[in-house]
């Protein structure tokens, strides 16, 4: 392999490894400039928002939204530039069937962690009790405003993650690779959380970024897997009343009230249930069901632009000019 070849591959794009990199530098940069300007405005919000609560959900959407921009706009310059693809090719666009994704997604999410559940308590290690009549007003705020949020943290890790380093890598037919490379650093960032549960803690969340790899290898778009994780989330916090993630502060009034009577190997302990057997079991079950299940589908449109390598302008190709895929007509 000449310099060349190591750098360009024979599409005459880029190498996907490059692109990688190229978007994980682009990301850090934007990231480091919206979070000095964030900073620069947070007197103002702190005047705006005197209630802690509100104060505290701001904030969390705040961090929430620098990381899906900055990890969106990575992924559309990255997209055009290095690949000569429209910006559709990122798969968060109102395509034909998207709202199908989102809903049977989140229809996939709710259930799964319904499942998890119920395994834990079916092994005597979780109870519940429901909210009073009394707190219905702030349940009801908690379950709107912890949905909000938690489509909101779980779109930008979606851009992140299953954005454009796993499309990218799959174009360059090297899916399972991708799978790899993005579910990996998906587990190492969870490690941060608060109650890290030893071993399960990265194992499950690892096998959650594969759950969602299949979610959007299925549907060649980010509204399933979108669906399937704010779901499991929202549910996971709002619904049952569990740390998610080991994070306990998200959802102060949930429907129910989960208590944790371990063992932690199966429930989790105190990081919830994401870090034990119950989970182990539960996106496996539901990782194949994904895979197989004819509920969703790729339309012919997301196929075409996550396939293959979108060939550079006037390349030759075996004495033929190729047509670059991500410029046909019928897809601009």
């Amino acid at each position: 392999m000449n310099l060349k070849q190591a750098f360009i591959n024979p599409a005459g794009r880029l190498r996907s490894g490059w692109r990688v990199l190229i978007f994980v530098l682009l990301f850090v940069i934007l990231l480091i400039l919206m979070g000095f300007a964030v900073r620069l405005a947070s007197p103002l919000f702190a005047r705006l928002t005197p209630s802690l609560v509100v104060a505290h959900y701001l904030e969390n959407f705040v961090a929430r939204v620098v990381l899906l921009v900055a990890a969106l706009l990575a992924g559309y310059i990255c997209t055009g530039w290095l690949e000569g693809l429209p910006w559709r090719a990122l798969g968060l666009w109102l395509h034909a069937g998207w709202l199908r994704d989102l809903l049977v997604g989140s229809l996939i999410g709710v259930l799964s962690l319904a499942l998890a559940t119920a395994i834990a308590t079916a092994g005597r290690g979780l109870s519940f009790t429901v909210s009073g009549r009394a707190l219905l007003f702030q349940v009801a705020q908690t379950l709107v405003f912890s949905a909000m949020l938690f489509v909101l943290a779980a779109l930008a890790e979606e851009a992140l993650f299953r954005g454009y380093p796993l499309q990218t890598l799959t174009r360059a037919n090297l899916a399972w690779l991708a799978v790899l490379l993005t579910s990996v650093p998906f587990a190492l960032v969870h490690l941060k959380n608060p109650n890290v549960a030893a071993g399960f803690t990265f194992i499950n969340t690892a096998l959650a970024g594969v759950w969602l790899a299949a979610a959007y290898l299925r549907t060649r778009s980010l509204w399933f897997p979108l669906g399937v994780h704010w779901a499991w989330n929202w549910a996971l916090g709002s619904l049952f009343g569990l740390p998610v993630s080991g994070i306990t502060d998200l959802a102060p009034h949930p429907l129910l009230h989960g208590t944790d009577l371990g063992p932690a190997w199966l429930t989790g302990g105190s990081y919830g249930i994401e870090g034990g057997l119950a989970c182990t079991i539960t996106l496996i079950v539901s990782t194949i069901f994904i895979w197989r299940t004819r509920l969703v589908s790729a339309t012919p449109e997301m196929i075409l632009l996550t396939s293959q390598e979108n060939p550079a302008p006037g390349l030759t190709v075996s004495g033929a000019v190729a047509r670059p895929q991500g410029r046909a007509s019928s897809i601009q």
